[in-house]
This record gives structure tokens, C-alpha cells and sequence, in this order.
């Protein structure tokens, strides 16, 4: 089981909300004992989104990002991909040693699953058992093992604050073969619920991605939402690795817990983006190293 970093006791009910999450007890005197004397987190894990290409149509450069990421989200045919697509990346991913993760998402390749497609939880459940299940499928062809699984887009989003549909994606993932871990946003309703499933859970943040006050991430469209000068970015967390605190909009920091890095793989500065925080955190000292060990498929 991943350690138990800190996280939030109370959450504010609404988006955009001014309060600060509190850390609890236990949470805060882990996080005064890990950062004692400004002790700076010595490894950590890179994740990017990969896979999303679909037939003939592009998507990020999936090649170069696995040459720098330690982990790899890879698309289930939801949002993004398809058998052929899964099964190219899985191998590249195989070859490299990077471990592998399931990314389904809503199953809205116009929209990239950034659209909340009206669903019941139960439904979302069997969606995600689908794509998870289907990228296992592809994985046992490649030779790979899917080891994790990490939701997409609006659905991760929603995950995020919905008590009903986190339980349905963890009980999803647990009934799975295979022993999947789960990969969540930091401090959210689905870490909870995916703990309470027996799932091991490991947090994440987002190298390029801006932050609420409430620990969400700023919504894209709004100023702020997207950090895209890699030097900007890798300052950022360096400042969290030593700190455990990450910068919000409208000014202040909040505490976060990170076993991973998240840079995105479909923007088109994604490769010189990842290669700039590798660069940077590796000149400072810090391993890059996969949450989860690779494992024989």
C-alpha cells in the first residue's frame, strides 16, 4: 500500500469557494515530519495521457513522451483510441519499462471527454469496467499489464466531488482481475472512496494545470487553467517538492499530497514541457521513478 500522504478533512461545497482546506490531525503531523527542515520529496513519479490518438488521426507524439515519462495513462476507446492504438502504445510503453495505466473517460471523441455525458452511476461503473477491461484485453496481446487505472477529462472531474459516482468507479476497478491500483487527483471524493474499496490509492498533481483555493483544478477556458512555459511550471514544483504546498489563483498556497507528476500529452508543447521538468527536477536531485513497480504481464 502507497503511504498515506496528506490530504483534506473537509472540502468546501462549492467550486471557487474562498476556504482553505484544512489538513486533519494525523495528515498535518505526517506532513510537518516529511518536510521538517525544508526536506525536499527525493523521487516521484512522471504521468502523461497517451494513446489518445483514433484511426488515422494524430495525437501528441506518444514515442518522445514515453522516452520521458515514468508512467503512462494510456486511452480505452472512450474519449480516445482504439485497439490498434492501444496496442502500438502498450508496446512502446512495454520496450521503455514504463508502467502502464488504464484512462477511460466519457465515450465523446468530439468533445475529448470534457463534456459530463449525463450518466447514472451505475452506468459510469460498467463504462469504466468496459474500457479497463478492454485495454487489459490489448495489454495481454502486447505483452504489458495494465497496473492502475486513472479516469479521464470530465469524468475525473466529476469523480472528483461526487461521492455516488467515485464509489462506482472504484467498485468497478476492484472487481476487475489483475489487482488495479487507482491513480487520483489529489485530496478528492475518489481517493476516499477507492480507500474504502480496499484499492491502493496514490495521488497525483498537474506539472501544467492551475489550481482553486478549494484544491480543484481551475477550468479550462479560464485564465490560469493552463501553465505552458515549461520553465514556469518546473519552478512551480520544485517549490511544492520542498514545501508540500502548491500555489492557487488569486494568490496563497494549499497542501497537497503527490506520489505523481501529470504532464499532459496532447498539447503541442508536451515533449519540450516534459523534457523541462525532467531536466530540472533530475538536476535537483530528484529520481524519477514509477509509483508502481513494472510487473511481468
Amino acid at each position: 500500500m502507497p503511504p498515506r500522504l496528506p490530504r483534506w478533512n473537509s472540502w468546501p461545497a462549492r467550486r471557487g469557494s474562498k476556504a482553505r482546506p484544512r489538513l486533519d490531525t494525523a495528515a498535518r503531523a505526517v506532513f510537518h515530519a516529511a518536510n521538517r527542515g525544508g526536506a525536499m520529496i527525493r523521487s516521484i513519479d512522471l504521468n502523461s495521457d497517451l494513446g489518445e490518438a483514433f484511426g488515422p488521426w494524430p495525437m501528441g507524439d506518444d514515442a518522445a513522451m514515453l522516452d520521458l515519462v515514468s508512467s503512462a495513462n494510456i486511452a480505452c476507446g472512450g474519449h480516445a483510441g482504439d485497439p490498434d492504438t492501444m496496442f502500438a502504445t502498450l508496446r512502446l510503453a512495454a520496450d521503455r519499462g514504463v508502467v502502464v495505466g488504464a484512462h477511460p473517460g466519457y465515450a465523446d471523441r468530439q468533445g475529448f471527454g470534457r463534456r459530463v455525458i449525463p450518466m447514472t452511476p451505475a452506468e459510469i461503473g460498467r463504462m469504466v469496467a468496459a474500457q479497463t477491461g478492454a485495454l487489459q484485453g490489448v495489454a495481454a496481446l502486447a505483452g504489458a499489464r495494465v497496473a492502475y487505472v486513472k479516469p479521464h477529462g470530465a469524468l475525473a472531474n466529476l469523480a472528483a466531488d461526487d461521492a455516488a459516482v467515485a464509489q462506482a468507479i472504484a467498485a468497478a476497478v476492484a472487481a476487475l482481475p489483475g489487482g488495479l491500483a487507482v491513480l487520483a487527483i489529489s485530496g478528492t471524493a475518489f481517493e476516499t472512496a477507492a480507500r474504502a474499496a480496499g484499492l491502493a490509492v496514490y495521488s497525483e498533481i498537474f506539472a501544467d494545470r492551475g489550481y482553486l483555493p478549494n484544491g480543484r483544478l481551475v477550468p479550462r477556458g479560464q485564465p490560469g487553467a493552463m501553465i505552458t512555459d515549461p520553465a514556469q511550471a518546473a519552478d512551480r514544483l520544485l517549490g511544492f517538492l520542498q514545501s508540500g504546498l502548491m500555489p492557487v489563483a488569486g494568490g496563497g498556497q494549499i497542501p497537497l499530497a503527490a506520489h505523481s507528476i501529470c504532464v499532459h500529452g496532447d498539447s503541442p508543447h508536451a515533449v519540450a514541457m516534459a523534457r523541462h521538468i525532467r531536466t530540472r527536477l533530475t538536476d535537483a536531485g530528484i529520481t524519477i521513478a514509477p509509483f508502481l513497480q513494472a510487473a511481468a504481464p
